[in-house]
This record gives structure tokens, sequence and C-alpha cells, in this order.
């Protein structure tokens, strides 16, 4: 992989960026992969590329004044990773959690609990300390590196991360791109179908955009795989397998530097791998080495029946201090 710095300069000169594999023990991090760009101290990655200026470059897309969702609803129903649960209990019984107060309001409210793994659930976003990469050290012992280098045993607590939790993400408002792999193939791709980066070219031609500059620093990719039509209707296999990015095709969406990159699958990557010794290299590949945060478990399909390739995205994290995710729903402005 080239330096930012090389492939800022290739972005800034209207030309897609040379991505090459990787040469270290573990292609999808390669070699000198921290410090961040932007510093040993970073806990925001490709986050920092956000600002006023990007705010403003996604408005201008606004046509319709429209909103469109982009997430699921959560409920005891929705597809549960293995181990995982969502439960909602009205508190009190059929007369509220409270009340009456006033002797003339008589006012009486409802209150809820809800139990779930509340960062890895349903539509959610990845912290960028929600993964790690363990490295076998020279004296047998293993240490576990997450983003920028940071020492799992160092910042992981009962109670949350000390560093890297969800927190630490922004409010994203920004430009974002639909990749439509399911419209390209006419089809939702079969579970276990690998994403390459000639079918989001082909993407690229069928939605009318363009070879060279189709995203830009601080975007956000979106890539329908048609695995979002099996949330509903096959909730209980649906974390079984699913289709998704191989890592040449991580490698070639984050050489365009995006701060985001999203799916309908639930876990960006094509699932199982495609080597069974080397399981989430996407994951590892966007968040740990380029601290790009994913977004899994999306809803595309009102954006896609739409054709809409460009939109303004927006989503803002629960700041959870120390979480590894946030729930949430994402939304489209056109």
């Amino acid at each position: 992989m080239g330096s930012p710095a090389r492939i800022l300069e290739a972005l800034e000169r209207g030309r897609e960026p040379d991505v090459t594999g990787s040469d270290d023990d573990n292609p999808a991090l390669g070699r000198d992969w921290f410090p961040s760009p932007w510093g040993a101290d970073d806990q925001r990655g490709n986050a920092n590329l956000l600002g006023p200026h990007k705010v403003l470059e996604a408005l201008a897309l606004v046509r319709f004044g429209e909103t469109i969702p982009l997430g699921f609803p959560y409920t005891p129903r929705m597809p549960f990773s293995p181990g995982r649960s969502f439960t909602l209990t009205l508190q009190g019984g059929p007369e509220g959690t409270g009340g009456p107060v006033g002797a003339k309001s008589r006012t009486v409210w409802n209150d809820d609990f809800v139990a779930t793994e509340i960062g890895q659930m349903g539509t959610h976003m990845d912290a960028l300390g929600h993964l790690g990469h363990q490295r076998l050290m020279g004296c047998g012992h293993c240490r576990t590196l997450l983003y920028n280098g940071n020492r799992l045993d160092e910042i992981w607590t009962p109670s949350g991360l000390s560093r890297l939790g969800i927190e630490q993400a922004p409010i994203f408002v920004t430009r974002g791109v639909l990749l439509d792999v399911e419209g390209l193939k006419g089809a939702p791709l079969a579970r276990g179908v690998e994403i390459t980066p000639d079918d989001l070219r082909a993407c690229l031609d069928r939605q009318g955009l363009p070879a060279d500059g189709w995203l830009r620093p601080g975007d956000v990719v979106l890539i329908r795989t048609g695995h979002g039509s099996r949330f509903e209707t096959e909730a209980e296999t649906w974390y079984d397998s699913a289709p998704g990015l191989g890592l040449p095709a991580a490698e070639y969406l984050s050489a365009f530097r995006p701060c985001v990159v999203g799916a309908d699958n639930f876990a960006v990557d094509v699932m199982p791998p495609v080597d069974p010794d080397f399981v989430l290299p996407c994951h590892q590949h966007l968040i740990i080495r380029h601290g790009i945060h994913l977004h899994e478990g999306m809803n595309l399909a009102a954006l896609a029946a739409r054709g809409i390739s460009e939109f303004v995205y927006v989503f803002a994290p629960l700041p959870i201090v120390g979480a590894t995710g946030s729930p949430g729903m994402p939304f489209a402005i056109v």
C-alpha cells in the first residue's frame, strides 16, 4: 500500500491510487501501519477528514429535501449473532409505569428496560477499538494491538475501553456513495460470494459514476450485497454466512480514504472468509490499519430503489464512553 501522502497526491491529481499487495505476514495490515498519519495519540482515524467543508459539500447534493432511513428496526425478531440477545420490557403494568400525579392532570407515564449487547446489535457502527490483531512477540508471548498501535491490555477495562471507544467518533454529516452490487448482478448475491474491485468498478460504470474521483477523502461508501433482503425473512440463519467484500476490494476502497465503509451484511467482509486462516481481513485492513469506521447491518433497499448513488449520509453514534460500537438509525438526505 502506498503512503498516505502518495495516496492523497494521486487523488488530488484525479487518478486512481496505486493499490498494491502487502509483503508483511498479515497482508491486511502490511508494514509500518502505526503510528497514524494524525499522530500517535489519534483516536479518530479517517474521521479526521471531516469538517464544515464536507458538510457543505454534501448538502449541495440535496435535490428533494427527503430523508431515507438506512437502518432496520430493533426487535426481538431481528437476527442475533450467536450468544447475543435483545429484550424490551415495559415497567409497571397496563396502568403505566408511574402515576397518576396531579389532582387535575392525573398524569401517567411509561418507562421501559432494554437489555442487549447495545454496541453490536442490528444496524450498528463499529468503534475503532472493536477489533484487534494478536501479534506474536520475539519472546514467545502474544500482544493484541488495535488501531494506531494501542495495546488492548493497556486500554481494556471491565467497564469499557479507556481509548478508542465509540464516544471518540464524530457526528457524521458527509457525502455518501452507494455501490449497488445487487443491482449490478440482478439479484441478491449468494452467501459466501466475494465482491471484487472489478465488481465495484462495474457498479461505477452502471451507475454513471466517474472512474476517477468518484470517492473523495472523508466520504462514506455503502455496499449493497443483497444480504439485507434476508434480514427479516431469514433471521435465524442471517449470521451463518453472507456475501461481502474480499481484501482486494477493501484495499481498493481504503486508497480513496473514506471515513466509513458500510454494507447490508453483518460484517462488511465476505463470510465465511476466502481463507479460513485469515478471518475478517477487511475489518483488520479498514479499522486497524486505516481508522475507517464500519457500518454494518444496513438497509439499503429504499435508496437503491430510488436509483440514488450520491446523497448526504448522516449518523450520530451514541456517545457511550468505552463502548465498542453504537446502534442507531443512519439516514440519507436526498
